[in-house]
């Protein structure tokens, strides 16, 4: 059986699964909810509640299946509250699977879940600045990079480069290599970096530590563009040389 869970705050949906699920379940609760989602461009911040499992039918799981495939890219964050060990560990394992961020919580911390969807973040959570006339776009980060990052990046410069025949820098700023919190976004990252790389001229990494060396190294070997490493600090320095 699905319910919706109610008494929860703006922004926030929620659901508790028990017991079998049947494809009427879905029907019912899950496709209404995803496709209102849909329908009005609503980013999802979902709370699923999982007291108890007794399986799911064949249905349910092809619907299941169907409807992420659908809406994955619609949620900005999943938070699983449940005491049941497998269903915990599965979450946990299925999270990095995922384009948007997802936390496993014990029953007795569903308000601490609640007020952790309400504090997600639902825009990019990486600023970035277009210096028009050199052609550099300049990109800070605070935090892992998440596909919905990836993706208001790539807008940038994809607008940039329909009217020019390439992109004169990319400077990225961060105190550490951030990471990214998903495979999704790993993946969307490697397609942007592989489907940019010959129309950048140059990019500058103002980022501190050894990773960030690494890094540095590695995309002088396999990517197109002139790269050089700054510290953190060193942004003005940084961006000097990209617009040069």
């Amino acid at each position: 059986m699905i319910e919706q869970v109610r008494d929860l705050p703006p922004g926030v949906d929620g659901v508790r699964s028990s017991g079998k699920l049947t494809r009427e379940d879905y029907d019912a609760v899950v496709v209404p909810l995803v496709e209102e989602a849909l329908r009005d461009r609503r980013r999802l911040r979902c709370l699923v509640e999982v007291p108890d499992f007794d399986g799911i039918t064949p249905g349910a799981a092809w619907e299941d299946v169907t409807l992420g495939l659908r809406a994955l890219g619609a949620f900005d964050g999943c938070a699983i509250v449940s005491d049941l060990g497998w269903i915990r560990e599965s979450a946990r394992l299925a999270a990095f699977l995922m384009p948007c961020t997802v936390r496993v919580f014990a029953q007795a911390d569903h308000d601490e879940a609640v007020a952790w969807l309400t504090a997600l973040p639902g825009a990019p959570r990486i600023t970035h600045r277009l210096i028009g006339e050199a052609g550099v776009v300049v990109v800070e980060v605070g935090a892992p990079l998440s596909v919905v990052d990836i993706d208001a990046l790539a807008t940038v410069v994809d607008e940039w480069l329909a009217t020019h025949a390439s992109l004169h820098g990319l400077v990225l700023n961060a105190r550490v290599v951030p990471g990214w919190d998903s495979l999704s976004a790993l993946v969307r990252h490697l397609r942007f970096v592989l489907g940019h790389s010959r129309r950048v001229d140059k990019v500058a990494f103002a980022v501190d530590g050894t990773l960030a060396t690494l890094a540095t190294t590695l995309a002088g070997h396999v990517v197109h563009p002139e790269v050089r490493r700054f510290s953190f600090d060193e942004l003005d320095a940084a961006v000097d040389w990209a617009t040069a």
